[in-house]
């Protein structure tokens, strides 16, 4: 296929530019096209200011929700994603948590609907990118797990998404074949996702094993060492290192311009996790 005449191409460059040289949104502009039909047609919901950043190019940064239903008990898990939604906001992004409500995709929560999910709790059906149509379809409540998270971020152009350890090849996955669906959403899905690295639980060499298989560019932020989520240490190197935000964007901006079909996993150890923001643009 010709670049030029490639419609997806074009809507690629167009959303990496929109992030590098913020300009306001127009009629024209493909993204906001698709997005205005998702929600004349009662599909995808962007709330208010994450809707203003993407229409104003300015930077947006996607968070999941299974951490606030599943992760910790309320009201923890009230003022912990409040908390985050600030750190983002310190640092320049607007937060746009990602959950369905009653059926629908909401792209940004307001804090009545955040403190109703966190009271949920367990009962607010855990979503992965499998479950999306079944949640959507029955009008349930879901709490979107990293692959759904990607899967709606890439639907509107939220191009960053952050949070704490993404799922991976579980222990004797060679035989049960337990792999997250985390890791095929990294090879498909146009998101970079800065993370702890996976889960300490998990088989980690097998998972950087199918990150490469999947394509996925994986990347330690001021470390050499692929991090396992609450510990630096996992006994694996990372494949790339870098040690600034200008190389972390350069990486991104090369992801999307050349449309790789999988795209960046930056991993940050535990001693750069007060930072985690501190990179998005």
């Amino acid at each position: 296929m010709e670049w030029g005449g490639s419609r997806r191409a074009q809507t690629r460059v167009a959303t990496i530019a929109r992030h590098i040289s913020p300009a306001p949104c127009s009629a024209s502009n493909p993204f906001m096209q698709v997005s205005n039909q998702m929600n004349d047609n009662g599909g995808i919901q962007i709330k208010g200011d994450v809707r203003d950043a993407l229409e104003r190019g300015l930077p947006v940064v996607a968070l999941e929700s299974t951490i606030i239903s599943h992760g910790m008990p309320y009201p923890q898990n009230f003022e912990t994603a409040k908390e985050v939604e600030a750190i983002v906001r310190e640092s320049g992004a607007v937060p746009a948590t990602i959950a369905i409500l009653d059926g629908v995709p909401c792209i940004g929560l307001e804090e009545d609907e955040l403190r109703k999910l966190a009271q949920l709790g367990k009962r607010a059906i855990k979503t992965s990118r499998r479950d999306i149509a079944y949640v959507i379809a029955k009008k349930m409540t879901g709490a979107t797990t990293v692959s759904a998270t990607m899967f709606f971020a890439a639907k509107v152009g939220i191009n960053v998404f952050v949070t704490g350890g993404i799922g991976g090849v579980h222990r004797e996955g060679e035989t049960t074949m337990d792999v997250s669906s985390d890791l095929t959403e990294l090879g498909r899905t146009a998101v970079t996702v800065v993370c702890a690295g996976v889960k300490s639980i998990l088989d980690i060499p097998r998972t950087l094993e199918y990150l490469e298989t999947q394509g996925v560019t994986v990347v330690g932020y001021g470390t050499d060492e692929f991090p396992a989520f609450f510990t630096p240490r996992s006994g694996c190197k990372a494949p790339s290192r870098v040690d600034t935000p200008e190389e972390c964007a350069a990486i991104t901006g090369t992801s999307y311009v050349a449309l790789l079909t999988a795209y960046l996993l930056i991993e940050l150890t535990v001693s750069f996790m007060n930072g985690i923001l501190f990179f998005i643009f």
